[in-house]
């Protein structure tokens, strides 16, 4: 007799996982992992920042920035001249005020000039020549434009003579500056006669205080007494010396090779520039990175030098 009751359903075979999904899981594991990874080198690597406001009273003390904040060798390797251009200037002056001067260089540079972010170095120069006294304050804004580029355009440094030069390569471009007719043809007379290797405004170099950060010393470019030097030349050197602009460079090393600078006319920060040399950047990247000592040439100050006895 048939039963009332019905049957149950014989039960589904237990699905295994596919093939796709064991291979899956540990791949998406391993890229977990990975990004982890990434991240963790990434913030190791990147170069961080103390806050800061737009007032001066929001401007962090460099001495806890550098606390805080402390740049490592794998940091300073990831700065280049174009990503500086990409910062404010508080940010460039949080790098600035991290670094030491490192050596004083010696050979010929490339340089490179860059105003803070977000301001025309038409503008920034206006705002110069408004806060300018004496000869700087005569000049137009063209001029010193002119002048600006020619300057921070490539520096040969003479470490032994504590001496730097820069490479001039077209007298030209400073006619508007000397009108005077017995300037101009000494001018003429300049550019028919270059001097070795078109290397004109000779600077004193020497390790001095900071301007910006007065904790440790940097490399100073100074050429208030550029008429003291060999090689002199009145004309168009006078523009820089004390009879013109004052001008005022500062330095310190990022890595090898490569410098960060300020510039001042007549005590007045103007810009930020960078000199760079290839060759000695890839010759003494490695042993920098391997090494926990940098050769210094200039005082380091108190913080430093107590970091380095922890």
């Amino acid at each position: 007799m048939p039963s009332d009751i019905a049957a149950a359903p014989a039960s589904a075979p237990k699905k295994q996982p596919s093939r796709l999904k064991r291979l899956l899981i540990p791949a998406l594991v391993v890229l977990i992992g990975l990004a982890a990874f990434l991240v963790r080198q990434y913030l190791s690597t990147s170069v961080t920042f103390a806050p800061y406001g737009p007032g001066f009273s929001e401007k962090p003390d460099f001495s806890q920035v550098e606390h805080q904040y402390p740049l490592t060798r794998q940091q300073l390797m990831t700065i280049t001249p174009e990503r500086l251009k990409t910062l404010d200037q508080e940010k460039v002056d949080q790098i600035y005020a991290r670094l030491t001067a490192g050596p004083i260089p010696d050979g010929a540079y490339d340089g490179d000039l860059f105003f803070p972010k977000g301001m025309s170095g038409q503008k920034r120069l206006g705002e110069v020549v408004g806060g300018l006294k004496g000869a700087a304050a005569d000049l137009e804004l063209a001029k010193l434009t002119v002048l600006g580029e020619a300057l921070w355009k490539g520096k040969v440094f003479y470490r032994d003579q504590r001496v730097l030069r820069n490479r001039i390569s077209d007298l030209s471009l400073f006619k508007d500056f000397f009108p005077d007719p017995a300037d101009q043809q000494e001018l003429q007379v300049a550019k028919e006669h270059p001097t070795p290797e078109n290397q004109y405004f000779p600077a004193k170099l020497y390790c001095g205080q900071s301007l910006l950060d007065s904790r440790r010393e940097s490399i100073i470019i100074d050429y208030s007494f550029t008429d003291e030097l060999p090689g002199y030349r009145k004309i168009p050197d006078i523009l820089a010396g004390r009879e013109g602009v004052i001008v005022r460079d500062e330095i310190r090393m990022v890595r090898p090779g490569f410098y960060l600078g300020r510039a001042y006319m007549a005590g007045t920060f103007i810009l930020n520039f960078t000199l760079y040399n290839k060759a000695v950047a890839d010759e003494g990247s490695p042993g920098f990175l391997n090494s926990t000592k940098t050769a210094e040439d200039c005082w380091v100050g108190y913080q430093r030098l107590a970091a380095s006895n922890e």
